[in-house]
């Protein structure tokens, strides 16, 4: 039996878009243990993830934290990892490699960097969408992709029974107006006009919610919804997970929550501007769809209604 190491650090959408990379990599490597390198927002919840034997933790510290640094390497080192899947594929992970192995071929350290097409730089490869780079990379380090590019979130799910009996939740929308203050290009401004023609059209049969991160709950009080909390605690991401697997519906930013809705198998659509594409964000599934526009603020409250009505009628 031999140590694997598949290094993913984030970010929550990037978490959900590679659970089928890492359950190939898992099928493919039945005989050895699968461990795991990821950073603390997401350290407990792949504890759950039924193909990870071992989670181990980097704090991402600076690379100029000459201390933190050796003793990350220690860790790795001590596991004697007979090979790395890195689906980071970032200038830190880059970085690793160098100290661990500094002239490893995709036999050791699979990597965008070690699999790259032939005459391909990582800038042209980075234009695919992300399922299939991730899709090449597994191909071209000798694994067999079953479930790359139709990822399966649901195994992140946790039991929220108590607080759908507290909310009342039998039929209900998710909305996630929210985005990250310097990215506000993502947000769409027409979420309070939708959720009145929801209640409108539907006859307030169905709830409409919002699931607030930690910074986000100030900023919840501006949309005429129910506000959905642990304890006056923002869920957690397996909390979240099972608000929007059990909804009728979720309308998104292109956000975290937006992609895991994706690889959950939940109804919805996310909205995007002129920031990227839905094709490059591997973000469209069959029950997931994205309305694309160049500039949110035309795009109309009754176009994205008329989404979401023509999928939960």
């Amino acid at each position: 039996m031999s140590n694997i190491l598949i290094i993913k650090h984030g970010s929550l959408g990037d978490i959900a878009q590679a659970c089928g990379a890492i359950q190939d990599i898992f099928e493919n490597h039945k005989d050895d243990q699968i461990h795991l390198l990821t950073t603390k927002p997401y350290f407990d919840l792949f504890k759950k993830n039924p193909h990870i034997s071992n989670v181990i933790l980097d704090k991402r510290l600076s690379k100029l934290n000459l201390i933190y640094l050796y003793s990350l390497m220690r860790v790795i080192k001590k596991h004697n990892f007979y090979k790395i899947y890195d689906l980071q594929n970032s200038s830190r992970t880059s970085f690793y490699k160098k100290i661990l192995f500094p002239k490893a071929t995709s036999n050791i350290w699979s990597s965008t960097e070690t699999t790259l097409p032939e005459g391909t730089t990582k800038k042209d490869f980075d234009k695919d969408s992300v399922l299939e780079r991730f899709d090449y990379q597994l191909k071209n380090s000798g694994i067999d992709t079953k479930h790359t590019m139709s990822p399966d979130f649901t195994w992140s799910s946790s039991d929220i029974s108590q607080i759908k009996n507290y909310y009342e939740l039998d039929k209900y929308i998710v909305l996630f107006p929210f985005c990250s203050p310097h990215l506000t290009s993502k947000k769409w401004p027409y979420y309070n006009d939708l959720i009145n023609m929801i209640n409108e059209k539907f006859e307030n049969s169905y709830k409409v919610v919002v699931a607030p991160a930690p910074n986000e709950i100030k900023e919840s009080s501006d949309f005429n919804a129910l506000c959905i909390l642990d304890n006056g605690k923002a869920l957690d991401i397996s909390q979240l997970s099972s608000l929007i697997k059990d909804s009728s519906f979720v309308v998104a930013n292109d956000t975290g929550p937006a992609h895991m809705t994706a690889h959950l198998g939940s109804k919805g659509i996310a909205l995007f501007g002129a920031h990227t594409t839905a094709y490059k964000v591997s973000i469209e599934r069959e029950n997931f769809k994205a309305i694309q526009v160049s500039d949110l603020s035309k795009l109309s409250t009754e176009k994205v209604f008329e989404k979401l009505s023509n999928s939960i009628s």
